[in-house]
């Protein structure tokens, strides 16, 4: 399956997507280390809801292009998405986001209030709740260095950081799944952007310079987390709650932090519900 079958240049960069259906809109966000790959088991029922939903890989992310000299900060990517919103001519949308996508949501909810209809975050990077300390230590002391990686290497790396996204990573995390998430990297120029477009931007400061903000948010915010998620605590996710005005908060029992993998049906049931009251409408034809 093509998950995005189609690309857009959004200043000057080329992303690739997904927008099926009419209605009002819901975007959703990807985290890392991961792509629009994570939503392929969600994103289908959303449109068949008769929901539009906008699927896209992040700059330097899947099948989006990834640029010599570009910053893919979490910073720019909250610019990239409202170039992507105003290409698609999208006003206003309901977000979706996980991980560090949840960040971009949050940035640009509070940036562009009138643009958000709903926001739902997703086991989100928050405060300082990232990057971890190994992922730290990578980009203080080691970052040339891991760009060079062979592939054999680079494969174990990810896939015991894969392993950790779900509550059982070697049931989960195995054969055609696990292929799919390494898939992007399986050449020497994939490595290398995993580092630049990636790692090198977990900065928890793109979060740390909003947390006095989120008490603006006045558009409905709900928060959804994995139990066990072993990246973001499940503190975090209350202390969301907390600041965030009227924010709803559900916790998935025995997911972890890619709780999209863990329990799809799930978190299509509280998506569905949180864009119940857009309404549905007809769906146009949506790519197979």
């Amino acid at each position: 399956m093509n998950f995005l079958p189609s690309d857009l240049i959004v200043d000057g960069a080329r992303l690739s997507y997904r927008d099926c259906g009419e209605g009002k809109p819901v975007v959703f966000v990807h985290g890392t280390p991961s792509y629009s790959y994570e939503w392929r088991n969600v994103v289908p029922h959303v449109e068949a809801a008769g929901h539009r939903a906008i699927t896209y890989d992040l700059l330097g992310y899947g099948r989006s292009e990834r640029p010599v000299d570009r910053d893919t900060s979490v910073a720019a990517q909250t610019d990239l998405l409202a170039g992507l919103l105003d290409a698609l001519d999208i006003k206003q949308t309901a977000i979706v986001a996980h991980d560090i996508g949840g960040a971009i949501g949050q940035r640009f909810a509070i940036a562009h209030p009138e643009r958000v209809r709903r926001l739902m975050i997703i086991d989100t990077v928050s405060y300082d709740s990232w990057p971890s300390e190994t992922w730290s230590k990578i980009i203080e002391e080691q970052l040339e260095e891991h760009t060079r990686l062979p592939q054999e290497a680079f494969d174990t790396l990810l896939t015991r950081q894969l392993e950790m996204t779900v509550s059982d990573g070697t049931a989960t995390m195995t054969d055609d799944v696990l292929d799919a998430y390494l898939a992007p990297h399986r050449s020497a120029l994939g490595r290398v952007s995993f580092f630049e477009h990636q790692v090198r931007h977990y900065n928890s400061r793109y979060t740390e310079e909003i947390t006095d903000q989120l008490g603006s948010l006045t558009m409905p915010v709900h928060i959804l987390w994995g139990e066990r998620d072993q990246w973001q605590p499940l503190t975090y996710a209350h202390q969301l709650a907390a600041d965030i005005p009227g924010a709803h908060l559900t916790v998935v029992p025995g997911a972890g932090h890619f709780v999209m993998e863990d329990a799809p049906e799930r978190v299509t049931a509280e998506i569905l519900g949180f864009l119940a009251d857009q309404g549905p409408s007809s769906n146009g034809p949506c790519p197979e």
